[in-house]
């Protein structure tokens, strides 16, 4: 493989390595809203029935 090609897929590489743990942080994140999101709908339903 020719020292240029090397160069160039390195280079791709390391542009592609951000986006990859951006959207890793992204699906953490949603993952936790999502989970406090069912945590406070959960509260929310049992505390209505102990009302009743």
């Amino acid at each position: 493989m020719p020292k240029a090609a090397i160069a160039i897929a390195c280079c791709l590489c390391l542009l592609t390595l951000p986006g990859c743990g951006n959207t890793a942080y992204g699906l953490k994140k949603d993952g936790q809203e999502a989970s406090h999101a069912m945590d406070n709908a959960t509260h929310r339903v049992l505390s209505a029935g102990a009302k009743k």
